[in-house]
């Protein structure tokens, strides 16, 4: 499929009610044919000290693709939020009144409640959601309408051991605590996947034990206690930062200065660090997840980012909200812009947005590095093979890039 308007994009730096309106583009006035997104969000519930962030990104995205691609297709992108308070039974009530108000050509989701509410739906509506998270091994599905621009949390673990087992020079398995929770079935389905993980790389990762504890733990220390008599290398959280930062607390407790957390984006270092009073406080302690990390560095995400600050009314702060933001509002938008291309500007449809999922691959430099480059496939909801995650740490005090583009391993289903 040609790409010369976006390879031109690139290269230099969403009403779905299908009803031309006169906008001006290049000085002439020209039809354009308006679409919808509909933008998930949380703003009353756990997540809503972040998604002011998040759905300000998406929106700058939007105004930036509007700007410097949708006017020369013809196309012009409109994007409304709905607030689910990161609630499944709340997903599914707001949904039929979202396909009906807006008849969206795509959706932006959240997390979990999302997945969990639409995914038996969005087959029939005929509309797919892109996520802005890593996968889940129960939605693990082929023929997906949910999309992930990141394999699922296992991936991206492995990864990262892969990296550190090299790194550090260990001979033999790192051995691994996991830190979780019955709380969620997201939480539970990590354990499920790194659990087979570990089974079948017994050379690579050794699973000592999984801790369960309450979803937000306020002391581990007697957990830890125990469970740190065994050889433990690390300990992995990829459920919240209260629990990031109990860990910490504990193996503070514990004098273990040896034994490294491993987190995800969500909740990583630098909002642990906010929550723990200070960043320092995670000295050599480290976060992996496929998407550009947000720190300090002139990467080319950072420069996309400051763009949209300067010419397309970003108010969002440099964090991983609003990298999960861009993630997944490019993906929607390249993939609309596939989808122009190839059915023409008047003739877009959810359907062949997910079809230009499936056939067109989303490239790194299209995404200006905020993601690897993305290859969807109809065997799963996010991209099989040729991955690769970032690793951060925190060194000397200051919060940096490790590692770029590790490869993600082969993880088998669970």
């Amino acid at each position: 499929m040609a790409r010369t308007i976006r390879s031109r994009i690139t290269a230099t730096l969403a009403a779905a009610f299908m009803v031309p309106i006169v906008a001006l583009a290049s000085g002439q006035a020209r039809a354009e044919t308006v679409y919808n997104i509909a933008s998930l969000a949380d703003f009353t519930g756990p997540y809503a000290d972040i998604m002011k962030d998040q759905t300000g990104a998406r929106r700058a995205v939007v105004d930036w693709w509007n700007t410097e691609v949708g006017k020369d297709l013809g196309v012009r992108l409109g994007i409304h939020e709905y607030d689910h308070r990161y609630d499944a039974a709340q997903v599914a009530s707001l949904w039929p009144g979202i396909k009906s108000e807006l008849n969206p050509i795509a959706a932006l989701g959240v997390g979990g409640p999302d997945v969990a509410a639409l995914q038996e739906r969005l087959p029939d509506d005929k509309i797919p959601m892109i996520m802005p998270t890593a996968g889940y091994g129960y939605a693990w599905k082929p023929e997906p309408w949910i999309f992930n621009p990141r394999a699922t949390y296992a991936h991206e673990a492995a990864a990262f051991y892969d990296w550190y087992k090299k790194e550090k020079g260990i001979e033999g398995p790192v051995k691994i605590v996991l830190l979780t929770s019955e709380a969620s079935p997201a939480y539970v389905d990590i354990h499920h996947g790194m659990e087979k993980y570990a089974a079948e790389n017994p050379d690579k990762v050794k699973l000592v034990e999984a801790v369960y504890a309450e979803v937000q733990p306020s002391d581990l220390t007697a957990q830890f206690h125990r469970v740190l008599r065994n050889d433990v290398d690390a300990i992995q959280i990829q459920t919240n930062t209260a629990a990031v930062v109990a860990a910490k607390r504990a193996l503070q407790a514990l004098s273990r200065s040896d034994v490294v957390l491993v987190t995800s984006s969500h909740n990583g270092l630098s909002v642990s660090g906010r929550a723990a009073g200070g960043i320092g406080v995670f000295e050599g302690d480290y976060e992996v997840y496929g998407q550009a990390i947000p720190t300090e560095e002139p990467t080319d995400a950072r420069k996309f980012y400051e763009s949209l600050g300067k010419d397309h009314g970003l108010k969002a702060g440099w964090n991983i909200a609003t990298v999960m933001g861009l993630n997944q509002t490019l993906v929607a938008v390249r993939a609309i812009e596939s989808a122009a291309q190839e059915v023409g500007p008047e003739k877009i449809s959810g359907a062949a947005v997910r079809e230009a999922l499936l056939s067109d691959p989303v490239t790194s430099q299209e995404t200006f590095g905020v993601l690897p480059t993305l290859r969807y496939s109809r065997e799963a909801p996010f991209p099989v093979e040729g991955l690769s995650v970032n690793i951060g740490t925190v060194k000397n005090g200051a919060y940096s890039i490790t590692a770029e583009d590790v490869p993600v391993p082969q993880v088998n289903k669970w």
